[in-house]
């Protein structure tokens, strides 16, 4: 492993020196790298960099899942992005790898790979983001094809998306989890409008998704009908879950930020930063004790959002004045806040660290029809 590592650090050093490499954005790809990023995926591919644990006849390399991790741990230690857009290298390419199939396999996991195509992710709705179960999106039966109608949003980079993973339901009579199915939905159909959403960054990395009579061919379901849960359960642990080394190297350079703040004789603001340069402490050894246990990856996002909050909020405490400015330090504070949204909330993520690994007392929930 150690020639592999030595491999990949000059690979990235070259990519830097070159001008190459994309710096690291996190889970959502901004507008404003798109084209970068999509350079960098192409980059990363041709030499060998992308979807390194995924089948040579897929594009990958073949290798194990700790070539993986080596691989994201570096390009955290190099500030680059490891991938084009989690939505697609993450959450449809292990979707479809666990559960395509091999025409699947073949249309569309060596294009991701290379950034040819790009992945949006078709989950929420205005009235179903962290109730999933109750989404109101329909796929009808007509034959050999179904048609969708309905409303999704906050979708990250749907308007620059060619595909999606979207979730509708086909079975209104069944219980909520049960009669929904996964689809690779084609995103330059017919009845498909994208409109992007200013966010309080003034940024516009999700959207809304307006869904109507859209055709869409029975070869797009993944996974089997009315097996949509299922498939989508282990998105979302792959969307929840960390990477394990990397999470912490990402984590660390965050923490020695917020020590570099001269805070003078404040001791308000000295004992602030202690605090919360413990408890980014414990967070990293947390971290690198969980592993990539997919079963602790609510805790992980929990605690690592909350923590990102407060990181960034102090860092605008101690600018002062100057934080009420356009800036890196500024947009970072407004964005933070929606990670308590994004890939599940804070309160979702609660209960499921009470009921599934505490055994608390499920929550109470009104009954409506169709629910279990």
């Amino acid at each position: 492993m150690d020639a592999f590592r030595s491999e990949v650090r000059d690979f990235l050093a070259r990519s830097l020196d070159g001008g190459v490499a994309c710096p690291a954005f996190g889970a959502i790809l901004p507008p404003e790298l798109h084209d970068r990023a999509r350079r960098w995926q192409e980059e990363m591919a041709t030499h060998g960099y992308a979807g390194l644990h995924w089948p040579t006849e897929y594009g990958g390399r073949g290798l194990g899942s700790e070539h993986t991790a080596i691989w994201f741990e570096e390009c955290a230690r190099a500030d680059v992005a490891p991938y084009l857009n989690l939505q697609g290298i993450i959450l449809a390419g292990e979707a479809i790898l666990r559960s395509g199939t091999p025409i699947q396999k073949a249309e569309h996991l060596p294009t991701t790979l290379t950034g040819e195509t790009l992945w949006c992710q078709l989950f929420s709705e205005p009235e179903a983001g962290s109730d999933l179960a109750s989404l109101r999106t329909s796929a009808v039966v007509d034959g050999d094809r179904f048609i969708v109608n309905g409303q999704k949003v906050w979708s990250s980079n749907a308007q620059f998306a060619e595909m999606a993973i979207l979730m509708a339901r086909t079975d209104p009579e069944a219980p909520a989890h049960r009669g929904i199915t996964f689809f690779l939905l084609d995103m330059s159909l017919a009845g498909i409008e994208v409109r992007p959403i200013t966010q309080m960054t003034g940024d516009q990395e999700f959207c809304e998704v307006f869904l109507t009579d859209v055709e869409v061919s029975e070869d797009a379901v993944l996974g089997g009908r009315e097996n949509g849960w299922a498939v989508a359960m282990n998105v979302l642990i792959d969307e929840r879950g960390s990477f394990g080394e990397a999470g912490v190297i990402s984590l660390e350079r965050e923490i020695d930020g917020l020590r570099s703040h001269d805070v003078g004789d404040d001791a308000i603001a000295a004992d602030r930063v202690a605090d919360l340069t413990g408890d980014g402490r414990a967070l990293m050894a947390l971290l690198q004790r969980l592993g990539a246990d997919p079963t602790m990856a609510p805790a992980a996002k929990l605690l690592r959002t909350e923590l990102s909050v407060d990181l960034h909020e102090l860092h605008a405490s101690l600018r002062g004045p100057e934080a009420m400015l356009a800036g890196d330090a500024t947009t970072a504070m407004l964005y933070s806040a929606g990670m308590r949204l994004a890939g599940g909330t804070s309160e979702i993520q609660r209960n499921i660290i009470a009921e599934r690994l505490l055994g608390l007392p499920k929550e109470p929930r009104p009954r409506t029809s169709g629910s279990n």
